[in-house]
């Protein structure tokens, strides 16, 4: 039978997780709403 505290104790996280949520969090890319609020401003400036 499985010792689940036992196999909680040995568990390590992958670097490939934590290096991909690193990427993830430090990417500053714009979204749909920002595209848009850049959009809505180009056609103000251009009255």
């Amino acid at each position: 039978m499985i010792n689940f505290d036992e196999e909680i104790k040995k568990f390590h996280p992958s670097l490939e997780i934590e290096e991909a949520e690193d990427a993830i969090y430090n990417n500053n890319i714009s979204d749909v709403t920002d595209v848009m609020m850049e959009m809505v401003e180009g056609m103000k400036d251009n009255d």
